[in-house]
Formats: C-alpha cells, structure tokens, sequence
C-alpha cells in the first residue's frame, strides 16, 4: 500500500484490510512510521515515540473493531505503562516520569485492536486551548503550519490531519477535542459526564466536566470507538445508560427532523470573527435543505459569570494537581510556565465557600440547559470564535508578565483575580474559544463537526450541544452532515 491509498481509508477501513488479509497490521505501523518520519519535524505533533512497544504489538493475534490501527495517545491522563509520561510540562519531563500503569481508557482501546506508537504533544497540564508548552514547543497545523492546531489535544489533532494515523486518544475539559477538532477540519465529540472511563487514578475529573474519547476524520470512527470504550469501572462515581443500539448502528439511519436553535454572539460578550459568523450561516442552510427547523435563540445563560465559575474552578483544580505533583516530583516553580505558576496561586486563594457557591451554580446552568432542550432538540453555535491562531499569537499579555511576576515573588499573585481584573483575565483567556465551556460545566455531549473552510483555506467547527446522555442524536446528525456535505476531500488539500 502507498501513502496515497493509506490516507483515504478512516480506521474502520484500515482495520477491514487487515480482516481480510489484504494488509498486516505491521505494513499499516510501518507506513503511520514513514509519515511520521516525514512529517513530524514539521508538525511537532507526536513527542514521546513508542516504536518499539507498537511492533510487539503487531505480532499479538489482535481482535476489536481497530484491530491493527495505528493510534497515538495524548501525553495527558493517558497513562500508558513503561512509557515516559510529562503531561506537557519540565516538571515531569525532568525526572523521566514513567507509570507502572494504563490508563483505563487507554486499556479500552487496546481490546479495540490499536497499536500505539506514540504520545502527543499538549500544553502544560492541558491548560490551554493552544499547543505551545515550554516543555516541547508549538504543535503546528497541517492546513498551515504558521498556524496552531489548538488544544489541549492539539498533538493528536494535527496527527490526524496530518495523515500519520485516522484517529487518536484526546480529552476535553473545557473545549479540548472540539478547538482542535475545530482548527484543524476533523470530527471531535465530547461524550456526557461519565460515558468513559478515569480511573484507575480518578473517579472522574474536575467533576465530570472533563472527558476522553477520540479525534479523527470520519463519524463512523468516533461512533465505534464510543462503542467499544464507554461504560463504568470500579473507579465510576455513577453509570450513565448506554442507547439500546449500537451508535454505528445508529448512524446508519437518518435523524428525525430536528429543531435545533443557533448563536453566534460570543456569551462572554467578546469579538466572534466573520469566518465563524459565516460558517454557523452556512450550516443553518444545510440543516434547512435537510429539513430541520433551525431558529435564532440562546440558553438563559449569563455566560459571563458562567466563564468565571468555570475558571475558579478550573484554577483550583489546578492548584491542587500542581501541589501533587510538587510533592511527587520535588519540583519547585521553576519546573513550571509562569501561566501556571500563577493559575496555581489564583486557585490556592478560593475558599472553600467560593468553591462550592461556583459548584452550585454549574447545577443552576444545568437546569437552564435542561428548560432549553424543552423546546430544542440541540444547539448549534461556532467551535471557536476565529480559525486557528499563528503560533505564539496567544500568549500572555505583556503587561500581565512583570506583574505577575512581582506578584508571584511576593506570594501575592491571587490579587489578579479580584475585582474588575478577573473579567479581563476571563476575556483575554477564553477569548478565542468562548463557546465550548458550556457543555463542560453542564455534563451535556457536544461535537464539532467540519463544515467550513475560509478562502485561505482554514478550517472552523460548527459546534453542536445535545441533551444529558443524547450522543446518539449528535453521531446520527454529524453523519447526515457528512454524507451531505463530505469533508474527507478536503483533506487532499494538505501539502506537507
């Protein structure tokens, strides 16, 4: 097989090859190699190689659905035992981390069928929706490596667009498999609080704000591998039904006819460009030719205070891991970027009175959300506010640093976070990304599907939230998109 055949197929075609005998799983891992090889020095996208692990796997009797599909992990939460782990950050780096453990969701995809040969870059801690860790550099884009291909799941995004392998392990705590899925023309579905698994080192993360699952190009691929992975463990706080059919099955009939309601004005009340404007425009109209209902409305959502209580609690989530991993590693805050240094602290100051009045107003947008699929079937908004931004185009502002640094020395940096400033520091960081915090905050399943491209060829996600538990519907509608409008060809676009 040549690259040029390689790259038409998703990874359930790869994985028929191998079924029939018509390719080894070894030939695919050696061709994922080759592209790889000629790609990633300009990519950046894969950053811990595990060559020699994936070429013993080819020689196991491989069964699953994926069963001889080169795969890559995202070097975050994705333990996979014996292999160097940093989570995007020196801290880790430093000392050579390795686990003695699997993730459980990476011990899910391997009953697939994977073959892993690799970890993915990501931000430090998966803090950020770019991939520029100090640790290992930017993640550039495939459609134009000027670009960054978002994050925090940005490695394994521009794995796949790149053509090195069909789909890749990702997560999303706040947007982390829709912006890249958005930036770099790929199909990313975030599942609802509890369909996949954490453990075996948590119940869950950032309670249930936080998922695993898949990037890749196709709506069959994500459907499959949701097939084969969701579903409790020991470590599950609560199980979520799964659907009575199958998802690939279900993506094999055409949904009803959906009312489905739309926005583009950013809900923290910053820029949203043409481009995302546009492309929300275009797929009410493929919605429409569909014969679905699509109306202008928007949750009853403040979504200002919404994105604070999403950032106060992110940062003392990240407080809590980044003393963790000082006590595990004796790393001191030089191990660390000055952002996080200064998220940590921020987070360190909320009280636990704070704390819980945030984690109760995540239940009060649940219950908006829930009044507002009363009367829609799902909500469509742009992924992100803009195409991919240049590398090192967001960073923080300059007159942020000397203060923060002051601030920091003192041990006086939380001060940032009071008053007018916060609603700044809110702005400047979710700017870019202001759609995707809500289906975190809520549980609910949300997915970005490729539907548009500008005329200097980049690609933006129309983002589309369901009801609790509903993936079904998503998968079902993304598939109807795609055999509408198929976004495969444009893959051919890519020159590398």
């Amino acid at each position: 097989m040549k690259f040029s055949e390689y790259v038409q197929y998703d990874g359930l075609g790869l994985a028929q090859l191998v079924k029939n005998k018509e390719i080894q799983a070894v030939e695919l891992l050696e061709l994922a190699l080759e592209r790889s090889a000629q790609v990633n020095p300009k990519l950046n996208a894969i950053i811990i190689p595990m060559h020699e692990q994936a070429k013993q796997r080819t020689k196991q009797n491989l069964s699953g659905p994926f069963a001889g599909v080169p795969f890559l992990v995202k070097d975050l939460f994705q333990e996979y035992q014996g292999v160097p782990t940093s989570y995007g950050s020196h801290s880790l780096k430093r000392i050579n981390y390795t686990p003695d453990f699997n993730a459980e969701i990476v011990n899910r995809w391997e009953k697939a069928g994977i073959i892993s040969f690799g970890r993915t870059n990501t931000p430090e801690f998966g803090i950020k929706g770019i991939t520029e860790p100090d640790a290992w550099g930017a993640c550039h884009n495939p459609w134009n490596l000027k670009h960054n291909s978002g994050g925090s799941s940005g490695g394994s995004a521009s794995a796949v667009a790149g053509g090195i392998v069909p789909i890749a392990g990702a997560g999303d705590g706040g947007g982390s498999i829709r912006i890249p899925a958005s930036y770099c023309g790929l199909f990313g579905l975030k599942p609802s609080r509890g369909r996949t698994p954490w453990g075996p080192q948590y119940s869950e993360a950032m309670h249930g704000a936080a998922m695993q699952h898949v990037l890749c190009k196709t709506v069959r691929d994500s459907a499959a591998m949701l097939d084969a992975v969701q579903g409790p463990e020991q470590s599950s706080l609560f199980t979520i039904q799964a659907p009575d059919q199958k998802y690939l099955d279900i993506i094999q009939q055409s949904p009803k006819k959906l009312k489905i309601a739309f926005n583009t004005q950013s809900p923290i009340g910053t820029k949203v460009s043409n481009d995302a404007i546009q492309a929300i425009q275009q797929t009410a109209k493929l919605l429409e030719s569909l014969g679905h209902i699509v109306v202008e409305d928007r949750p009853k959502i403040d979504g200002l205070a919404l994105a604070k209580d999403f950032i106060t609690t992110w940062f003392s989530q990240f407080s809590y891991m980044q003393a963790q991993i000082k006590q595990m590693t004796g790393s001191t805050d030089q191990d660390f970027e000055l952002d996080s240094i200064a998220l940590a602290a921020f987070g360190a100051k909320t009280t636990a009175t704070e704390y819980i009045h945030n984690l109760n107003n995540w239940g009060l947008y649940s219950t908006q959300m829930n009044i507002f699929f009363e009367k829609y079937d799902l909500y469509l908004t742009p992924t992100t506010a803009s195409v991919a931004p240049k590398n090192g185009e967001i960073a923080t502002p300059a007159w942020q640093k000397p203060i923060l640094k002051g601030l920091l020395k003192l041990g006086k940096a939380h001060y940032l976070a009071q008053g007018k400033l916060v609603e700044k520091m809110v702005q400047d960081n979710l700017s870019w990304v202001p759609f995707t915090q809500l289906a975190n905050v809520t549980g609910l399943p949300a997915m970005s599907v490729p539907l548009y491209w500008n005329k200097h060829g980049l690609p933006l996600g129309s983002q589309f939230i369901a009801p609790f538990g509903r993936e079904d519907r998503l998968l079902q509608l993304a598939a109807q998109l795609e055999q509408a409008q198929p976004w495969m060809p444009q893959y051919k676009k890519i020159s590398l």
